[in-house]
């Protein structure tokens, strides 16, 4: 059998696209951080092309946008120190009364169920006593001893970190030559119709990072005001935290709901606390999971809420936490792509018969 010009390029073009999706996933872990790079070059870049239109220079915006975005996530980490600082005293003196209260609720619970436990809370107290005793001295070397049981992890935090920046500056730096790079890359032939669905994804794309900062914003506000109604203390910091580091998808909510777990224990030294924050957090959760992702986000990228979840369990499963970060916008590439295919079949003679 004889193969056409036109279906051996077509095999060719598929063969190239199974092997660099093979590489994509044999390198998704050392692939991590250019992929965070690259998505946050992509949303810094009209950034840093507007100051160099002011006539600012290329590096010196570049070095300025990305300060700027350092001290944003610095400023976003900082919320948790007066959280910590306000909520560890107080842990350190309720710490023997909450464990008492929880074996007293916890053990009668178990014992109606068959399963007769009794929690050693002397020990318990002692062992959170000593942590919470520890001084500097102490902390440091536990870290130094975790650093060493897990190098590994440790080594792997800490080269992304850097390697995240830098990777970001020269990103931004040598954006317009990168993308001319591309287009060179493509054959002359194709790249009108390339260069267009380029310019659509760009838009999906603009639309997607447009409708993620609202539900971050929204989320902010409304965990805000939900912590504050309920009475709590931290309100203002915990809703701020918990809604900009949505961004983070499961990892953000997972570390602002143990924040105001711990707080409202704390302030409350009751199940009032408890319920209040599983309350005001489950609503959130529903509220951005099935109304304002699928709706500010979803539905700008063109895809359904259902979509949107299969989506992110599917990169996250493929791809790790890369695949969870870059799922949504992958997806938009995606869905343009797909809208291209099916108006060429639609168009085509095996559609109409």
């Amino acid at each position: 059998m004889t193969l056409t010009r036109a279906q051996r390029q077509t095999l060719s073009w598929l063969a190239l696209g199974v092997l660099a999706a093979a590489l994509l996933w044999a390198l998704a872990p050392v692939l991590t951080p250019f992929l965070i790079a690259a998505v946050l070059a992509y949303a810094l870049h009209p950034a840093v092309e507007a100051m160099a239109q002011r006539r600012v220079p290329r590096p010196l915006a570049v070095l300025l946008i990305e300060v700027t975005l350092i001290v944003a996530v610095l400023a976003l980490l900082l919320l948790v120190v007066p959280i910590l600082s306000r909520q560890l005293p107080l842990l350190r003196e309720q710490a023997p009364q909450l464990l008492d209260r929880l074996n007293h609720t916890l053990a009668p619970w178990l014992a109606q169920l068959g399963i007769n436990v009794a929690l050693d809370t002397t020990s318990l107290k002692a062992l959170v006593l000593r942590m919470l005793d520890a001084n500097a001295d102490g902390w440091l070397a536990a870290a130094l001893s975790s650093a060493r049981i897990g190098g590994s992890v440790a080594l792997t935090l800490i080269g992304n970190a850097v390697l995240v920046p830098v990777a970001l500056f020269y990103l931004l730096l040598d954006w317009t030559p990168l993308l001319q790079q591309l287009r060179d890359f493509v054959p002359p032939r194709l790249r009108p119709p390339v260069q267009a669905f380029a310019a659509e994804c760009d838009v999906v794309l603009g639309q997607y990072l447009r409708g993620q900062l609202l539900v971050m914003l929204l989320l902010a506000i409304y965990y805000s005001a939900g912590l504050a109604v309920a009475r709590f203390d931290l309100a203002l910091p915990l809703g701020v935290l918990t809604g900009l580091a949505i961004f983070i998808p499961y990892v953000g909510f997972g570390i602002g709901l143990l924040l105001a777990l711990l707080a409202g224990a704390l302030q409350f030294g009751g199940l009032y606390g408890v319920v209040s924050v599983a309350v005001i957090y489950g609503f959130g959760q529903l509220f951005e999971g099935f109304l304002l992702t699928p709706r500010l986000v979803g539905e700008r990228i063109g895809l359904s809420p259902l979509a949107v979840i299969f989506a992110l369990l599917a990169f996250g499963q493929v791809f790790g936490f890369a695949g969870v970060l870059v799922a949504l916008p992958a997806s938009a590439v995606l869905v343009v792509a797909l809208r291209r295919l099916r108006a060429l079949y639609v168009g085509s003679s095996l559609y109409r018969g």
